[in-house]
């Protein structure tokens, strides 16, 4: 059980900070991130909306208010890890390793936390 609460607070720390680098790039290097978008083809419109739902994800899972929406949360940071590595590796821009960390540390944050925490 100490195992699995270490990995826990280790992978929801982890994700936490590569959240929250992506954030603070989503919202001081918005011409460079709006330029990755256009490279890949995504809209610059979800630059903001994005970077304001991974603070609530964070918030969600941090404050462990409600089962639902820390499900929702995971949920969130899943595809959207999922979604990073396949729009950089196909860009093969070489930038998709951070979308690899962040989907093991959902994944491990979300199923040792089921184990540690009601």
């Amino acid at each position: 059980m100490k195992i699995q609460k270490i990995l826990f607070w280790a992978a929801t720390v982890l994700l936490t900070a590569i959240m929250c680098f992506s954030v603070y790039n989503y919202l001081f290097n918005h011409e460079m991130i709006r330029g990755f978008f256009e490279a890949m083809g995504y809209p610059t419109y979800l630059i903001y909306p994005m970077a304001t739902a991974k603070v609530l994800g964070l918030i969600a899972i941090w404050g462990n208010f409600s089962k639902w929406l820390k499900e929702w949360a995971y949920a969130g940071f899943f595809f959207n890890s999922i979604l990073a590595f396949f729009a950089h590796y196909m860009i093969s821009d070489g930038q998709h390793m951070g979308a690899v960390l962040a989907f093991v540390f959902v994944l491990t944050s979300y199923f040792t936390g089921k184990k540690v925490r009601p």
